[in-house]
Parts: structure tokens; sequence; C-alpha cells
């Protein structure tokens, strides 16, 4: 395949990435291509099996070493600030929550789970500030 080829495969993938929502795999295979498109501008007369060798050995290399720090660094950075950012935000208790115990409260329009870490009871359409969030479950003071 001529280098343009091969850099046209390449910018194609790294889109395709970038469009759609699979989680770091087209974009080796993008940058495995961009390489063998540069080696290929060359012009170092390699025959063609011998480019699709490096395609493809590049892209699955890159691939195994590249993919999941980049996940951890894009994806899982995201969820833990969304979490945290509900701490300090006032809910609305739907139903009245003993001191310890498990409530539905309702916080960006969705109910939660709630376990009250207050000293007083939370009361039915009291608002309640949320202390701590694990996972779905969320840690509330009455205000």
């Amino acid at each position: 395949m001529p280098w343009w080829g091969w850099w046209g495969l390449g910018l194609l993938l790294i889109l395709l990435e970038l469009v759609t929502p699979l989680g770091f795999y087209l974009i080796f295979f993008g940058v495995g291509a961009l390489v063998v498109g540069g080696l290929a501008s060359l012009q170092l007369n390699v025959p063609p099996w011998a480019e699709w060798l490096l395609f493809a050995g590049f892209s699955i290399l890159a691939l195994l070493l590249f993919r999941r720090p980049m996940l951890t660094r894009f994806h899982a950075g995201n969820q833990r600030l969304a979490i945290d950012s509900m701490v300090g935000e006032t809910a609305l208790a739907l139903e009245d929550i003993a001191v310890g115990a498990v409530g539905r409260v309702e916080l960006r329009g969705s109910t939660w789970n709630a376990r009250n870490f207050g000293a007083h009871p939370v009361g039915r359409g009291q608002r309640c500030t949320v202390q701590k969030a694990e996972g779905l479950l969320l840690w509330v003071r009455g205000s």
C-alpha cells in the first residue's frame, strides 16, 4: 500500500475512535497505520506482507502496553470526581430516616439510598447535607 493509504487509514481509525465509545482500541491501530505510513514514505521497498506484519505487530504491542494506563487515566478519574462533587450538596429526604438508619433521599433529580450520619433523625421532606458518598450510598446529616 502506498504511504498515503496508510496515513489515510490511520487518520480514519483515529477519527472512528473519537466518535465511537469503544474504549481505546482503534486509536492504537490508527497510530500503527501512521507509523507504517511513515516507514513507507521512506521508500524502503518493503513487501506488502511485511508492511501488514509491522502494522499488526506495532498496533497489538501498543494496545497491550498502553491501553490500561489510558483507561485508568481518562475514565476512572471522571467517575471519582462526579461522586465526590456530591459532598456538601443538599438533598431532600423522601422518608423518615432514624439515626444510623438507611432511607431514601432525592439529589440531582435521582433517588439515592442514604444513611443518616447525624445525631438527630431526619424527617420526610427535610433538607439534609451530603457528608460523603460510597458507591450508591450517600451519608447525610440533617440541615
